[in-house]
């Protein structure tokens, strides 16, 4: 017998598999691959890129300006599809490469999937030492690409064609994995790109994907339902695993049948509306008072879809230390986290067996009121932050302006500095699934290179909303040329840069442990004669966007309106107070190293308040 072959090149393989991979969907088939982005160099642009120009139809590639930005909107178009469907990545050898580390560590992070295709030296080690090549005397095997180890969940380097038979199916398998989802990596030196192979033709076939959905062990179920069932003031963390389930509808009904409180954490934002009664708001660091208090009070934690980050459980202090903790995760690694009971499995499967089983229990009536007694003084809160003329102008100010404009089914996206910690706290929920908050890496550079990859996903399925990038100075002037990527691709973004002079909210941290402002303000830095703005707005419009400048959160308005009506990228530009215009509520303990020997007074009684909560804090494992 023989078998049907066609000789093709790695490359070409390598991108013909890609496209006949589809997933379903609601029903509906589509690619799994939805492209990717690249930029070309002598590593990369000679196969692969032949091999992406005969698939160009297919597998659309945007041009990216950056190699780092190209990972944050691949992995923000994964997050918008909810890990269902991914983009690659393709960067020459050396230092194109060298720059997606960051990206792949935030999609590790995340536990997204990102495909990255990277140029890598020459197998034959022929034309020796090449360049851009790094050079090790003792170890001729070890280059840049080996960094990647530590931010890929599968990792290969190509040495012969015939690799990729095992090492593509290996890679879309992890990509798709619940539980150990993440990047995937190839090295592909420049000669096996460029070397033949007969492949089986079947390797070609169309295949359809199918995200599998792990049932909990029945024996997990019912050591967690013994537990609820005796549980007097019993709440539920919602995690970014509920939404990545497509679990939301089944968290509601199983939070209504038995009137548990739910708090969510960063990544579960937009699990439930704001309006919703069991709805008590954002746990932790970033969180709410009302969350905080019944976290504290809590005697079992049902926590659904979280790893259970430092922010979401403020350093482990926001619980009680008696607290039962249940953890119903994907992840066997997440789920065992501090001495939980672990439900391993998936997030929509597993509330629908504690919903059989748990039948007839309810929640203490007095105690779910206390959660939304606290959950009504929180909006009270809330409603006078974002106010106008409630202090100088402020991120919450902001925040409530597009909060009253926008669309339900618009998507916000920020990260890093004091953005998340606002948006995060002062958001009120519209629509479910509507807010990118990205903080499991707090990377500064992903909010327009992120909404640009939110963007490309939400043209996909809902292109007449907008995708709305909220973004401080300092994250703004480290990353912004995919302004200039939506503008050429025509994916619109409405981009709102908010000036306060610096890296404000890590100024703020270095006040708040006693230390004094510097190098964090642009005004606090000493080598900085004579400190001036960046014109944003000039900046942002030589790009091609749509850019203005406002003076207040009512001129603010106005703008947004028309960045609404607007066709192209529009950026719209305010300065905000530095020092006196952030939250000052909501927030829990949170675990930063300081001095324990200092000659300033003000930095030792800082310590001293700092270690004063750790007796708060649960030992776990």
């Amino acid at each position: 017998m023989t078998q049907d072959t066609i000789r093709l090149t790695t490359a070409q393989a390598i991108i013909g598999y890609l496209a006949n991979q589809f997933i379903e969907i609601d029903g509906e088939e589509m690619r799994l691959c939805g492209g990717g982005f690249g930029i070309f160099g002598h590593g990369n642009v000679t196969c692969l890129g032949e091999a992406l120009y005969d698939h160009r139809d297919v597998l659309p590639l945007y041009r990216g300006q950056n190699e780092q930005s190209m990972g944050f909107a691949a992995a923000a178009y994964s997050k918008q599809w909810l890990r269902q469907r991914f983009m690659f990545c393709t960067a020459s050898a050396g230092p194109g490469t060298a720059n997606l580390l960051t990206s792949a560590a935030l999609a590790h992070a995340n536990r997204l999937p990102m495909l990255m295709l990277c140029g890598d030296i020459f197998i034959t080690r022929l034309p020796d030492p090449v360049l851009q090549q790094l050079e090790h005397y003792g170890n001729p095997t070890l280059g840049v690409n080996d960094a990647f180890k530590a931010v890929t969940r599968f990792w290969d380097r190509i040495t012969h064609p015939a690799q990729i038979i095992q090492s593509l199916p290996a890679a879309i398998a992890t990509m798709l994995d619940p539980a150990d989802c993440g990047p995937a990596f190839l090295g592909l030196p420049q000669d096996v790109q460029g070397w033949a192979y007969d492949y089986p033709v079947e390797m070609f076939a169309k295949k359809i994907h199918r995200i599998r959905r792990q049932a909990p062990d029945v024996a997990e179920i019912a050591e967690a339902v013994a537990i609820l069932e005796c549980a007097e003031r019993p709440v539920i963390i919602a995690g970014g695993g509920v939404q990545y389930s497509r679990a939301t509808a089944e968290l509601t009904a199983f939070a209504e049948a038995h009137q548990i409180p739910v708090i969510e954490t960063i990544s579960g934002r937009a699990n439930l509306l704001n309006d919703h009664p069991l709805n008590i708001g954002p746990v932790g660091v970033t969180g709410s008072d009302s969350a905080n208090a019944v976290a504290e009070k809590a005697d079992v934690i049902l926590a659904i879809g979280t790893r259970m980050q430092d922010f979401t459980t403020g350093s482990w202090t926001a619980f009680d230390k008696s607290a039962r903790i249940i953890s119903l995760n994907a992840a066997r690694h997440d789920a065992a986290k501090h001495l939980s009971l672990p439900v391993v499995g998936d997030a929509k499967l597993g509330i629908k067996a504690l919903a059989t089983a748990l039948e007839g229990y309810s929640a203490p009536a007095e105690w779910t009121k206390l959660a939304q007694d606290k959950r009504k003084v929180w909006n009270d809160y809330v409603a006078d932050n974002v106010a106008y003329g409630n202090g100088p102008n402020s991120y919450a100010q902001a925040i409530g302006v597009v909060n009253a404009l926008c669309d339900p089914r618009d998507r916000v996206v920020t990260a890093s500095g004091g953005l998340p910690a606002e948006v995060t706290a002062n958001w009120r929920t519209l629509s479910l699934g509507t807010v990118d908050v990205e903080f499991g890496f707090s990377c500064m550079g992903y909010e327009i290179a992120g909404g640009w990859g939110a963007r490309i996903a939400q043209c996909e399925r809902e292109p007449d909303n907008d995708t709305i990038v909220l973004v401080g100075d300092g994250a703004y002037l480290l990353m912004n040329s995919d302004i200039y990527s939506s503008v050429l691709s025509q994916k619109k973004l409405i981009t709102l840069v908010l000036d306060n002079g610096g890296f404000a909210v890590i100024n703020k941290l270095q006040n708040n442990t006693g230390n004094e402002s510097f190098n964090n303000l642009i005004v606090d830095c000493p080598t900085v004669a004579e400190p001036f703005a960046v014109d944003f707005e000039a900046h942002a419009a030589s790009m091609g966007a749509i850019a203005e400048t406002v003076d207040s959160p009512a001129d603010l308005g106005e703008a947004f309106k028309r960045a609404k009506a607007s066709e192209r990228t529009y950026v719209i530009c305010m300065k905000v107070a530095a020092h006196d215009a952030w939250t000052d509520q909501g927030h829990a303990w949170w675990e930063v190293g300081t001095p324990h020997v200092t000659d300033n007074p003000k930095v030792r009684a800082a310590h001293e308040e700092q270690e004063s909560t750790r007796a708060k804090q649960r030992k776990g494992v």
